[in-house]
C-alpha cells in the first residue's frame, strides 16, 4: 500500500473549494492522542513544595465541597421523573443556585480562581443543544457545573456513591452498555428533549467522543446533530503556561493530572459561547455535513486545524494483535475511506469470507477502477479513486483485490492477526500444496501493515526451516505460537523495514505521528497513532483502555 503524491480531494465543487477543504482537513503536526509533560528543575522543586503544603489542603476542600453538595442534590432529585420534566419551582431554583455556588467554590479550591466567559449562552428555546470542544480532560466538567446542563453519561455512573446523586440531579441522558438498542434509544431521547420547546434543560455534548490534547479537532460524532435543531458551539481553552490539564490516551494518568493541577498556584479556564448555528435544509437531512460545518466554525474560533482521524483510528492503532502497525501506516487513511464510503459491514466475518472466495477465484487477476467498483457494488467516486490509489502501487490503473480484502480484515478486526493471515493464505495459496512463496508473504504482510516496502527474508527463512521455498498456514501458525513477538523480532529490525515506505514520506499528510518518532513502533510497543501506549500501561487489561473513553 502507498499514499500517492497526487491524491484527489474527495469533495465536490470547484478547484478553490477543493484546495481549501484539503488545507482545512490537513492532519495536525502533533499527535492529538499524545501528551508529554516536561518539567524544568525549578518546576520540579515547586511541585515538590506544593505537594506537601497546598495539595492536601486543596484536595480536602474540594472533597468537602462535593460532600456538602450531596444533600442538596439528593433533596432536589426526590420525586423526579426520568421521562417528564416538572416546572422549576422556587425551592428547586434555590437549590440550583446553591449547587452552582458550591461547585464554584470547589473549583476555586482547585486553583481555578477566576474563569473567563466570552459570548452569551443561548436560551434552551434558541439552542437546545450545546456542542463543546475540544474535549481534553475530566476538568471539562467545569462548564457542566457552571450551567447545570444535562449531559450524556453511561448508566453505570448513577450507581456511584455520592457522585451518582450529583449526576442524576442534572438529568443526564443515560447510555446502557448492557442494552443492545441503547445507542438508538439515546439518540431518540436527545431528539425528544431537543424538540421539547425549551421545557427540558439544554444538553451539553462533546461531539469528539474522546479526549485529545487540543492541538486539533478530530471527527465529530453525529449524535448531537441528528435532531436537526439549532446548536450553540462552545469552545474551551486552558491557557496555562504548563499544561497539567490534558488527560488523553498516552500521557499522565488520572490521579497524576489531578495532583499536578492542584499543585499549580493558579489554573486558567476560558469558555466562549459562539453564535448559534442554525442548520440549513441540506444539513438537517445530513447530520454528518452538519457536524463537519459546525466543527469548522469551532476550529476557526480556536485557531486549530481539523482532521478526519477519529477515536476509531486510535482503537485500530492500539489493537493487541501480533502485527504492530507502524506510526505512518497507510491503514489509517484506508480506515477513514472505509468509513466515509460506508464499506464496513455489520456481519464482517461472513462478508470477509465471501470476499475471500471471490478474490481467490480471480487468481491474482488485476482489476481497474471500474472493476473495483463493481466488486464492491458501489459507484465510482472521488473517494473510491482515493482508495483505489492506495493499492495502485505502480500507477498503472490496476490493483490486486486480495490486498483490499486483507486491509479490510485488519481494519475491521485488528486484534485477530491469525484470522487475517488465515484469510490471506486462503486467497494466495497454491491449490496443489496450500502454500505461498516469499514474494506472496511479502505482499500479505505489507498490506496488513499498510506499508510499501518490507523485507520478510529473515521471517520466511525462519519459518521455512526445511528450505522448500514455500510455507503453509499451519507452519506459520506454529511459528507464531512459538514466537508471539515475531513482528518485532523478524520484521521491525529489518534494514529495509517499516520505516522506509512511501507513507513515511507523506507523514504530515497521512499520519498522526509525533515529531520525535522515527516512523516505526518500538519493540513491545503499541502501534499506530498511539505509539508507546499499550494495555499494560493502564491497569493491564482492555478495561483500562476504556476508562479515558468513558
Amino acid at each position: 500500500m502507498r499514499l500517492p503524491s497526487n491524491r484527489q480531494c474527495a469533495t465536490e465543487g470547484d478547484e478553490k473549494k477543493k484546495k481549501k477543504k484539503k488545507m482545512d482537513r490537513a492532519p495536525p503536526f502533533r499527535n492529538p492522542f499524545v501528551h508529554v509533560l516536561k518539567f524544568s528543575p525549578l518546576e520540579k522543586a515547586k511541585i515538590a513544595l506544593m505537594t506537601v503544603t497546598l495539595f492536601p489542603i486543596r484536595l480536602l476542600m474540594a472533597a468537602f465541597m462535593m460532600l456538602l453538595a450531596w444533600p442538596f442534590a439528593f433533596l432536589a432529585s426526590i420525586g423526579r421523573s426520568e421521562t417528564t420534566v416538572e416546572p422549576q419551582c422556587l425551592w428547586r431554583r434555590l437549590v440550583d443556585i446553591i449547587l452552582k455556588i458550591l461547585m464554584r467554590v470547589m473549583w476555586f479550591a482547585g486553583g481555578f480562581h477566576w474563569m473567563t466567559v466570552k459570548g452569551r449562552r443561548a436560551l434552551p428555546t434558541e439552542a437546545p443543544i450545546l456542542t463543546l470542544a475540544p474535549h481534553s480532560s475530566y476538568f471539562d466538567a467545569i462548564p457542566v457545573t457552571m450551567t447545570m446542563c444535562s449531559i450524556v453519561m453511561k448508566a453505570e455512573s448513577k450507581d456511584i456513591p455520592l457522585w451518582g446523586t450529583l449526576i442524576k440531579y442534572i438529568r443526564p441522558v443515560f447510555v446502557s452498555r448492557s442494552d443492545q438498542d441503547s445507542r438508538k434509544k439515546t439518540v431518540e431521547e436527545i431528539k425528544r428533549r431537543a424538540h421539547s420547546g425549551g421545557e427540558w434543560p439544554q444538553i451539553m455534548i462533546f461531539p469528539e467522543g474522546t479526549c485529545t490534547n487540543r492541538s486539533c479537532l478530530i471527527t465529530f460524532k453525529p449524535g448531537a446533530f441528528i435532531p436537526a435543531v439549532p446548536v450553540q458551539p462552545v469552545v474551551i481553552r486552558y491557557p496555562n503556561k504548563l499544561d497539567t490539564i490534558t488527560w488523553t490516551w498516552q500521557g499522565p494518568g488520572a490521579f497524576e493530572i489531578l495532583w499536578l493541577t492542584l499543585c499549580q498556584l493558579h489554573n486558567e479556564f476560558v469558555i466562549e459561547f459562539l453564535p448559534i448555528y442554525t442548520p440549513s435544509e441540506e444539513e438537517k437531512r445530513n447530520p454528518a455535513l452538519f457536524a463537519i460545518n459546525v466543527r469548522r466554525v469551532m476550529a476557526k474560533a480556536l485557531g486549530v486545524p481539523i482532521t478526519d482521524y477519529s477515536f476509531e483510528d486510535c482503537q485500530l492503532a492500539m489493537a493487541e494483535g501480533q502485527l504492530k502497525l507502524p506510526v505512518d501506516t497507510c491503514l489509517l487513511e484506508f480506515a477513514k475511506l472505509v468509513r466515509r464510503l460506508g464499506l464496513k459491514p455489520w456481519n464482517i466475518e461472513k462478508v470477509l469470507q465471501e470476499y475471500g472466495n471471490r478474490a481467490r477465484k480471480l487468481e491474482g487477476q488485476k482489476l481497474d477502477l471500474e472493476d473495483f467498483a463493481q466488486f464492491l457494488d458501489v459507484p465510482v467516486s472521488d473517494m473510491l479513486r482515493d482508495m483505489f490509489a492506495l493499492f495502485d502501487e505502480h500507477e498503472d490503473n490496476s490493483m490486486d483485490i486480495r490486498e483490499y480484502v486483507i486491509a479490510l480484515s485488519v481494519v475491521c478486526r485488528p486484534a485477530k492477526t491469525l484470522e487475517t493471515m488465515k484469510l490471506a493464505f486462503k486467497m494466495f495459496e497454491a491449490e496443489e500444496d496450500g502454500a505461498i512463496t516469499e514474494r506472496e508473504l511479502a505482499v500479505v504482510l505489507k498490506t496488513a501493515l499498510g506499508v510499501a516496502h518490507l523485507g520478510v527474508s529473515r521471517l520466511f527463512t525462519a519459518i521455512d526451516a526445511e528450505d522448500t521455498g514455500k510455507i503453509t498456514i499451519d507452519k506459520f501458525r506454529s511459528f507464531v505460537e512459538q514466537h508471539p513477538d515475531f513482528a518485532e523480532d523478524y520484521l521491525h529490525t529489518e534494514k529495509a523495514g517499516l520505516h522506509s515506505g512511501p507513507c513515511h514520506g507523506h507523514q504530515t499528510q497521512s499520519s498522526l505521528s509525533t515529531p520525535n518518532l522515527q516512523g516505526t513502533a518500538t519493540s513491545k510497543a503499541a502501534n499506530g497513532i498511539c505509539p508507546d501506549f499499550g494495555p499494560s500501561d493502564h491497569d493491564g487489561t482492555k478495561d483500562g483502555l476504556l476508562k479515558k473513553h468513558n
